[in-house]
């Protein structure tokens, strides 16, 4: 669907949750979640505030499904004709900001999202997309890291500077142009995105015609600018030192935008009636959790701090919110 020019349709945004330090607070905090079934018309996600309210003069019909083989409707979660990305997707990054500073803007933060980045592919939390599909298949839950390009910058990014910085890393050459894949825009912790990361959002997703192509892109911040708003607990079981979550915090958000855009790459394709994506339905639910031990991989800080995880793959621990399962009942889960 088209929007007035000049106007970036924003589709998922990870909801900015006022969340305590702790990590049984932060448990407390959740979304309303639907009751499983459809209704007739579903609110498109308003992406023009950042919000998953949903616009009330936009509305696209929940397909009474299920159509062909690959979709499966009546968990909770509706389908409204859109693609998926099915395959493996591509997943790139640009690095935007002061990545060779201090805290966790660092190259050590960078080399640890791109090693989760490319070992996420296939977990059991992302094989929880693969119960989404289109008329022509189903997602996969694989993924690849397809690289990274640095943009050095003082300058905070808006909304339109955003798509032109994905614009100049594709038309560039330094990343290449992919239909099949999703660019995030991770930010250092000194630069906001002015349309209100820290304040309405920790991420969101969307997309663009850029070159003529359908481009999906993805803006997650450095959330060590606003532990308290973005992080579930301030010492992860990744964090190089005690009070530096900038590395879980940010897995947790890119996760969650990346099962979005895998799975409403074009904002048309799976949200429930309230405009919520898959995502969305589970925002900061970890459900289960282990602690941090002598005997975990967490990192030193992360096992003093007794940091909780709930995802073990790539020889790493992580906290990553749930996912929306759409099988059976539809449940947040961990696994398939």
């Amino acid at each position: 669907m088209k929007l007035p020019q000049g106007k970036i349709r924003f589709a998922s945004v990870f909801l900015f949750m006022l969340l305590a330090a702790n990590f049984l607070m932060a448990q407390a905090v959740k979304q309303h979640v639907d009751n499983p079934g459809q209704t007739a018309m579903d609110p498109v996600p308003d992406d023009i505030t950042h919000s998953h309210r949903g616009n009330p003069n936009q509305a696209l019909p929940a397909v009474p499904g299920p159509i062909g083989q690959a979709v499966s409707t009546g968990h909770g979660i509706n389908y409204h004709n859109g693609p998926v990305m099915k395959g493996t997707p591509n997943v790139y990054v640009i690095w935007y900001g002061n990545w060779n500073g201090t805290g966790s803007n660092t190259a050590a933060t960078r080399s640890a999202i791109e090693h989760f980045l490319g070992t996420i592919g296939g977990s059991a939390l992302e094989l929880v997309n693969s119960t989404y599909g289109d008329t022509t298949g189903n997602v996969t839950g694989n993924v690849r890291f397809g690289g990274s390009t640095i943009v050095s910058s003082s300058t905070n990014l808006t909304d339109t500077s955003l798509r032109t910085t994905v614009n100049n890393a594709i038309s560039s050459g330094a990343l290449p142009r992919d239909s099949n894949g999703v660019y995030f825009v991770l930010s250092s912790s000194n630069i906001n995105e002015t349309s209100g990361f820290c304040t309405q959002y920790c991420g969101f997703h969307t997309h663009a015609s850029l070159g003529g192509t359908d481009v999906k892109y993805s803006f997650v911040g450095n959330v060590d600018r606003c532990p308290s708003g973005c992080e579930s607990q301030t010492t992860g079981p990744n964090s190089p030192v005690s009070g530096q979550g900038g590395i879980d915090g940010m897995a947790n958000v890119i996760s969650h935008e990346l099962e979005e855009a895998i799975s409403d790459p074009d904002l048309n394709a799976w949200f429930d009636s309230s405009g919520q994506e898959n995502a969305d339905k589970c925002n900061f639910n970890f459900g289960t959790t282990s602690t941090c031990t002598s005997t975990s991989i967490c990192s030193a800080a992360g096992k003093a701090a007794a940091a909780k995880f709930n995802q073990s793959f790539g020889g790493n621990d992580y906290l990553l919110q749930q996912n929306w399962r759409n099988s059976g009942a539809g449940a947040c889960a961990q696994h398939l």
